[in-house]
């Protein structure tokens, strides 16, 4: 039996975000704004929190730097019952981390200083360990420089050959990421990037389209995130689209990371994949009410309270 319902391996930063920022002050300047708050995130922190905060047993794989910003990463997962025992500490850069002006609209822009998280590698020693779960979640190729050389492939199909349902997500995509799917996605059970990201990479400009593109490609199915138009998912033999909630946004900081972590949980606890995807559309709906990656999430109950009484967009 394996000891986690998920494991979540990738990029884990710490976010600093303040809302609403309007423009940034002239010279040395001050602007007041609301709210300041920090918060772990990134492809596999912000799924990682949503998915424990869903009521699945959790563990992470991240590298961080010995600072302070890894000590209150793991104070909140400490917090939230993720399990750390595999988190790796590096010499060689500080914590990845990110300052986010949010804009009043929810827009954020962001200022990002690459750092420990380039040093993760997880070793074909660890891959059983890392792999001792029911789902295994790679987010962050992109900005993995380690494991961005091929061994994020090698344990993606280490998972597979285990039994273990595999999902994927990207950041920052560029013209060589392509490249580097070709050797991921045929292990990869659901790829579940942005449709943004989706379209990029393959040129296509419609769901439908991009869909078939990366399914040809080896993914087992699809799950595109579309903001507030929701998501479109595509199997070998079905396809849906799931609508997004109603909200009143405050920062759409980390909404595509829960999504990936309800979805996670939704799945491990026995939801069919139309409901998991709903669950997801739910969880990511209520960060952004909130400033930050698990903003607005408290717990199953609550966001099964909200399902039943929101409303969706058309």
């Amino acid at each position: 039996m394996a000891r986690f319902d998920a494991i979540f391996v990738g990029l884990t930063i710490l976010d600093v975000a303040g809302r609403p920022v309007e423009r940034v002050p002239d010279g040395g300047g001050v602007a007041f704004i609301e709210e300041i708050r920090l918060n772990p995130a990134g492809t596999a922190a912000g799924a990682v929190m949503n998915a424990a905060k869903l009521g699945i047993s959790t563990a992470t794989i991240a590298c961080l730097g010995h600072d302070e910003k890894a000590d209150f990463i793991l104070a909140v997962y400490k917090r939230l019952g993720i399990d750390t025992s595999l988190v790796q500490f590096t010499d060689k850069a500080p914590t990845s981390a990110t300052i986010l002006p949010i804009r009043p609209n929810g827009e954020r822009p962001a200022l990002h200083a690459r750092g420990a998280s380039d040093h993760l590698f997880v070793s074909d020693a660890d891959f059983d360990r890392a792999t001792d779960a029911r789902f295994l979640h790679l987010g962050g190729t992109g900005l993995l420089r380690a494991m961005d050389g091929g061994q994020s492939a090698k344990l993606l199909a280490h998972a597979k050959a285990r039994g273990v349902v595999t999902t994927f997500d990207l950041i920052a995509p560029n013209p060589s990421t392509l490249t580097l799917l070709d050797a991921l996605l045929p292990h990869v059970d659901y790829f579940m990037p942005s449709f943004e990201e989706a379209s990029y990479l393959s040129g296509l400009d419609t769901p439908e389209a991009a869909a078939a593109f990366f399914l040809d490609r080896g993914a087992g199915a699809v799950v595109f995130k579309l903001g507030a138009r929701g998501s479109y998912t595509r199997t070998r033999d079905h396809a849906f689209y799931t609508p997004a909630f109603k909200v009143a946004v405050s920062d759409t900081t980390g909404c595509g990371d829960s999504y990936c972590g309800a979805f996670i949980a939704g799945l491990s606890q026995g939801l069919s994949l139309e409901d998991a995807c709903r669950l997801g559309s739910a969880t990511a709906a209520l960060v952004a009410t909130g400033l930050g990656s698990d903003a607005g999430v408290s717990d199953l109950a609550q966001v099964q309270a909200f399902m039943a009484s929101a409303e969706t967009r058309d």
